[in-house]
């Protein structure tokens, strides 16, 4: 039959009476006999930036596994992107947080093939370093603040205070260690002894977490786990980072001067910027300042 349409599942165009309908794997076969037809090569950029704590109730407030889930998840297409660039400017913050983004990135990265590269901005302290040993190596600006590898809590005590004030504090508990570290109550000596048994075990945590990622490029010579930071140079002759660096003139190099970037980041809606929203932004800035101030930073 003359006017019969033809198929033919591995052809590159399909015969309709006079006309040539080309196909998808038509035109995958073209794409790759025309120059110009070929894709540029595209980075994909997931900005982690901020203090890390738990919530995710607000946008672009503290940084947490809930708010970069799905931008994460966007990040690792593999068709899409050659690799993934990680944008990190971080003091650190919830050690728990801090391992549940590493680990997703990690595992999405085994899942896509895809290598991760980690770009230090201002700072990649605590937990924000931890983060950065989420990538398979790290760079960073010559004056960017890495390290800073320790546990650290504070509080205040206010038995004195509410005292003098003639305030009577009434607190009931069932458990002995109910009121631990009760900050308007005189500080018991056996509740200090555990919190440092704590932070001993959380530390051990951090320190082989890094051991299993940085392996044998970190330094023995040196203790670089009491907490010290250091500015990226002496972090590389550490082996806590790999080299300087800056994002775009390094992708440019590595994939040539058409590379394209796909940028990921939290966004923060209006509504976030009223109401509640306002004053727990207000309160994670009031906190993410006070830990930069650690380094230096303003």
């Amino acid at each position: 039959m003359e006017n019969s349409k033809i198929y033919a599942r591995d052809w590159t165009a399909v015969l309709f009476r006079d006309s040539v309908i080309i196909t998808t794997q038509g035109m995958k076969t073209i794409k790759k006999w025309i120059p110009f037809g070929k894709s540029k090569p595209r980075v994909s950029v997931l900005r982690l930036d901020g203090l890390i704590a738990p919530g995710g109730r607000v946008a672009g407030g503290a940084l947490n596994d809930a708010t970069i889930a799905t931008i994460a998840e966007r990040a690792f297409k593999k068709k899409k992107f050659r690799e993934v660039a990680l944008l990190i400017n971080s003091p650190g913050g919830s050690p728990v947080q801090s391992s549940l983004i590493a680990s997703r990135i990690r595992r999405l990265s085994d899942e896509s093939g895809l290598k991760v590269t980690a770009f230090v901005e201002d700072v990649a302290a605590s937990g924000g370093y931890w983060l950065a040993t989420s990538a398979d190596e790290i760079f960073a600006d010559r004056s960017s603040i890495l390290g800073s590898i320790g546990v650290v809590s504070a509080s205040f005590g206010f038995h004195e205070m509410i005292g003098k004030l003639g305030i009577e504090r009434r607190l009931y508990t069932a458990g002995r260690h109910k009121s631990f570290l009760d900050p308007f109550e005189p500080e018991k000596t056996s509740d200090v002894r555990r919190l440092k048994s704590l932070h001993k075990t959380l530390h051990a945590t951090f320190i082989q977490h890094v051991k299993e990622c940085r392996g044998d490029r970190l330094d023995d010579s040196t203790d670089v786990f009491n907490g010290d930071f250091w500015l990226a140079e002496k972090a590389v002759e550490l082996g806590l980072a790999d080299g300087i660096g800056h994002l775009v003139p390094f992708m440019k190099e590595r994939y040539g001067e058409d590379v394209k970037f796909s940028v990921f980041g939290r966004r923060r809606p209006w509504l976030s910027r009223i109401g509640a929203g306002i004053i727990e932004g207000v309160a994670v800035e009031i906190e993410e300042q006070a830990i930069r101030s650690q380094y230096g930073i303003r």
